[in-house]
């Protein structure tokens, strides 16, 4: 008798890993770059807060910590009143941010689901709105808003637009509209005209149409929208020096100037109330940090 052959078997050899394109090296490098370039000033100011003036002061900014304390983000939230300018900002930020959101989806539905010849024309002049420089025109509306009158209970005792914080949220709506008209418009052409057919069909009106069928499918804009509103209306600076002449009228973002002293600048200070007043735009972003992201996802996707 013959043994049996005994045949060997081959283990299966693994699969080499794919070496990595240099394009995606590189861009994963250039992202990682870009990040720490954009979190730099946020970490150095929360150095600087962090260490006494005196030892700054002594050693300088950029120099090792001989010691860390938060007495400066306790005297930044005293010493510049920071809760009653928080406040002025909420006053001007919220009613701004909702005025904005209201008018533009009612504009951009209007531009896109209403056959209006003029529909193109508008547009164009809503978006031509963005591109004009905010300081060419400070002079008129300067004047314009020592000319305007307004209530008392309007205007916060100044009786003008003037000094009041409705004049603010009257220019800031102004400016953000047609940018807002701009991406609403083109995120509803994006929804598909069958659904609008069906609602004809259905009996629906205009009002229906646009409350009931077009704001609930652009709910991921408006959340990215009201995110960027918040963030740009809420750290507005020029226009609170410009048009405000009573400091405890003006928003957080003026009132940091109350910790800067005449002839010596506690920058550890003012980097204390920076970011105490940076709070606000994060948590807004953090709450509506995942429609944000779908909103821009979806805006980029659809056609």
């Amino acid at each position: 008798m013959t043994a049996p052959a005994m045949t060997t078997e081959t283990a299966p050899r693994s699969p080499r890993p794919k070496p990595r394109p240099w394009g995606q090296i590189a861009s994963q490098l250039f992202l990682v770059s870009a990040s720490v370039l954009w979190l730099l000033p946020i970490a150095f100011a929360l150095y600087v807060a962090l260490r006494p003036y005196s030892e700054t002061s002594k050693y300088g900014y950029v120099s090792l910590p001989h010691s860390l304390t938060l007495k400066n983000f306790s005297d930044a939230w005293t010493q510049s009143g920071m809760l009653h300018f928080l406040w002025n900002s909420v006053l001007i930020t919220v009613p701004a941010v909702i005025i904005v959101l209201v008018l533009a989806s009612g504009v951009a539905f209007v531009l896109t689901r209403v056959d209006v010849k003029v529909n193109i024309a508008l547009l164009i002049v809503f978006t031509a709105g963005n591109l004009l420089p905010q300081q060419v025109i400070i002079t008129p509306l300067y004047r314009i808003f020592l000319l305007i009158p307004l209530p008392d209970w309007l205007s916060g005792g100044s009786g003008l637009m003037y000094n009041s914080a409705f004049g603010l949220i009257t220019i800031n709506v102004a400016f953000q509209l047609g940018f807002c008209v701009f991406v609403l418009s083109n995120y509803m052409k994006s929804i598909p005209d069958d659904m609008y057919e069906a609602a004809l069909v259905d009996g629906a009106g205009l009002w229906t149409r646009f409350w009931r069928l077009t704001l609930p499918l652009c709910r991921p804009a408006l959340a990215a929208l009201a995110t960027l509103l918040t963030t740009w209306i809420y750290n507005d600076f020029f226009w609170a020096i410009t048009l405000m002449s009573s400091g405890d009228k003006r928003p957080v973002t003026s009132a940091l100037a109350n910790l800067q002293g005449q002839f010596v600048s506690n920058q550890n200070l003012i980097a204390a109330g920076a970011l105490i007043a940076a709070v606000p735009t994060l948590v807004v972003y953090v709450l509506l940090q995942k429609q944000f992201i779908a909103g821009l996802s979806l805006g980029s996707s659809k056609g």
